[in-house]
């Protein structure tokens, strides 16, 4: 039988997800399906059991279900843990895991498509809430020699940075303190760019060999990008973040790892063209 997964969100009809993973399902040979599960807002847990009640095999969980699903899991990994929230959902017989391919997914891209040196660098993280959390784990595992929270509202910052235990968690730094610092990567995790704004960060964070990486993906160049273009900084937005973490995801629920510039390449020609 073909393997069904999906992409469970409200709303959800605009993911490009299922054209990812048919993609990496026709590069390894895998004998699979992956569909858009729209849910309703009050109706994750029926949504998302229904479909493993059907024989579903996994699900990638989208806004603003993450939190849904790390408590619908019955199992969870060690990064889904230190996030707080669950993207990724794997359905073995009686057992649903809970993971976390977010922070994987922004490594990724920076370093094997992106050539960022992370280990040693100067992490600015825009933003306090499910998005910076799901990825700070794996940032910190990359040995930087700082990684910096900044939030329009500080104590969320701060929470965020005191939920991180060992010699590399975060500093929370207020708004105020940033314009004397400065970052080898930035990377807006708020939800400013959806609406055309602009995060209150300063021009002065962003160095001439810095760059500068929104979260957002598919909407051009933000007022954010268009900020760190200016001070001379490297841009890029979150596709690749997007194919990446979906490649983690494949490989969780399928033991194969399948190549992701070719995909990257592909959504980024399409959106060229469009």
């Amino acid at each position: 039988m073909t393997d069904r997964y999906a992409i469970i969100g409200h709303p959800v009809a605009h993911s490009k997800s299922p054209e990812i993973h048919a993609m990496f399902a026709r590069e390894t040979g895998q004998d699979l399906t992956y569909e858009r599960l729209l849910a309703p807002l009050d109706g994750f847990h029926q949504a998302v059991e229904q479909f493993r009640l059907e024989g579903a095999r996994g699900a990638n969980v989208t806004v603003p279900f993450k939190l849904d699903a790390f408590r619908y899991a019955s199992e969870l990994t060690v990064r889904a843990r230190l996030a707080g929230a669950v993207n990724t959902l794997r359905f073995d017989a009686d057992r649903i895991v809970g993971d976390n391919t977010d922070g994987v997914g922004l490594c990724a891209d920076l370093v094997n498509n992106l050539g960022v040196v992370l280990s040693g660098a100067r992490i600015l993280m825009v933003g306090a809430g499910g998005a910076a959390r799901g990825v700070i784990g794996p940032l910190l595992a990359a040995n930087p020699a700082q990684l910096v929270i900044t939030n329009r509202t500080y104590q969320r910052a701060e929470e965020v940075a005191q939920q991180f235990d060992g010699d590399r968690r975060p500093v929370a730094m207020t708004l105020q303190q940033l314009p004397a610092q400065r970052f080898d990567v930035v990377v807006n995790a708020t939800s400013a760019s959806l609406s055309d704004s602009l995060p209150l960060i300063p021009v002065s964070c962003f160095d001439a060999g810095s760059l500068a990486y929104d979260m957002m993906y598919g909407i051009g160049q933000t007022p954010f990008l268009t900020l760190a273009s200016q001070a001379g900084a490297r841009t890029a937005d979150g596709l690749g973040m997007l194919v990446e973490q979906a490649a983690e995801a494949f490989f969780v629920w399928r033991g194969v790892r399948p190549a992701t510039l070719p995909v990257i390449k592909q959504l980024r020609g399409q959106r060229t063209n469009t």
